[in-house]
């Protein structure tokens, strides 16, 4: 007897492969996602304190050894690396470790002792103290060479639209030399450019991390002066917050860098001042607008609170005066590391015009592998005061220390515009980390 296959039993064929196919891909979706939580539960660097028993408890069926990587002469061939076993570690269970001197260690984690999950790095750290400091910061940086801003056209004496920069030089670019001159602020720049008689001009530029030299010829503009057509800056100021002072008088602040308000991008650092700021108004933060605490600041040597000697991705860091270290109050607490930080209440601390007040807060949320490593801590404002006067996290807040269990762990950096109540904290491990 021949099997006929009708059109009903071939759209129920097509209809179950496609059932077949829909939940395999569903089965492979839960995988994954179960395989990614469990890969971002655990950090890719894991610090310790030297000498203090540390727990880690990250619930994940992985295990894994332990190691330092050691150097080790290799004849006449130079250096090979040996793995130098220390111990066995199933995160499956609540870990207590201690390691008694500063180093670094490796652990390979696999899933259930087989699947490959993450390759780990243990740093062990000092256990230092720092002090929250919460005080409001007036900022002053100059930049290294002159920032271009913005390029464009210009009219020349003859009527005729003139953009000697375009193609040459970027937004973004900083220009260290002319004709090799060195080019420290923009009454330099411009000088130099308009005594150039029209003669092309070599730049030296550094554009990100590369130093390169470009070649341009500058215009006369309808007054008769030689122009690029280029906007250019050459420093900064604004309001922040001084997240801690340590026992050797260096502080961190912000919590992120000092990037450029037209660019974006993280302004590259000559030097920089911290003065001493007076919080003379508080703009309430609102639903799609951000709040922002406006400082008066007086520029002048009697006001200096440290000097800034590096802006990073993760705050600025500097050395504080004499004074400033002194009569900032409170006490030396410990670091709060991030396997340490718990989902609750916390406190940070800031000025909001009068005294530093510590206010409460909730934290909400712990992201151990966040790729923006300024949102590792989301955390809710929940101080009635601090609601009333400011709405929540407003401008000028950033730094703000954030201390759980009278431990140090992190920083405020940045508002959540739709929730003003709620925003995002640094680890303050990620700021020692920048700091040093």
């Amino acid at each position: 007897m021949e099997h006929l296959i009708t059109p009903d039993s071939k759209a129920l064929f097509i209809y179950r492969k496609i059932l077949y196919s829909l939940l395999a891909l569903g089965i492979v979706a839960v995988m994954a996602s179960l395989y990614y939580t469990m890969w971002s539960s655990v950090p890719s660097t894991i610090m310790v304190k030297a000498g203090v028993d540390q727990k880690l408890d990250f619930k994940v069926p992985a295990s894994g050894a332990l190691y330092r990587e050691a150097v080790e002469a290799s004849g006449n061939s130079g250096q090979s690396l040996s793995k130098e076993q220390s111990l066995y570690i199933d995160f499956d269970k609540v870990v207590t470790v201690r390691a008694n001197q500063v180093d670094q260690y490796k652990l390979q984690l696999k899933l259930f002792g087989v699947i490959p999950l993450k390759d780990v790095d243990v740093e062990v750290i000092q256990d230092v103290r720092l002090k929250p400091a919460g005080i409001p910061i007036g900022i002053y940086v100059k930049t290294k060479g002159v920032l271009v801003v913005g390029i464009g056209e210009f009219e020349g004496e003859n009527g005729k639209k003139y953009n000697p920069a375009k193609y040459i030089l970027q937004t973004g670019d900083y220009i260290l030399e002319i004709n090799d001159q060195e080019i420290n602020t923009k009454k330099e720049l411009i000088n130099i450019i308009n005594h150039s008689d029209g003669q092309e001009m070599v730049f030296q530029v550094q554009r990100k991390d590369t130093i390169i030299e470009v070649k341009a010829k500058p215009e006369q503009n309808r007054n008769g002066e030689y122009k690029m057509g280029i906007w250019v800056r050459d420093n900064a100021q604004g309001v922040g917050t001084m997240t801690y002072i340590n026992e050797n008088g260096s502080f961190g602040a912000l919590g992120h860098g000092i990037n450029d308000i037209d660019t974006s991008t993280l302004m590259s650092l000559a030097k920089g001042t911290l003065y001493h700021t007076e919080i003379i108004g508080i703009t309430r933060g609102s639903v799609g607008t951000p709040g922002e605490l406006t400082g008066f600041i007086e520029y002048d040597d009697e006001n200096i609170m440290g000097d800034i000697t590096a802006n990073t991705t993760r705050g600025i860091f500097g050395v504080c005066t004499q004074e400033t270290a002194i009569s900032t109050n409170g006490e030396y607490l410990p670091l709060g590391l991030k396997q340490e930080i718990e989902v609750g209440p916390a406190q940070i601390l800031c000025s909001l015009g009068e005294e530093t007040k510590t206010y409460d807060v909730n934290i909400i949320e712990i992201n151990m592998e966040n790729s923006n490593i300024n949102r590792g801590i989301v955390l809710e404002i929940t101080d009635p005061e601090l609601l009333s006067v400011t709405g929540g996290i407003v401008q000028g807040m950033s730094g703000s220390p954030i201390i759980q269990n009278g431990k140090l762990v992190g920083a405020v950096t940045h508002v959540l515009v739709q929730d003003p109540a709620k925003g995002y904290g640094i680890f303050i491990e990620n700021m020692l980390e920048a700091a040093e």
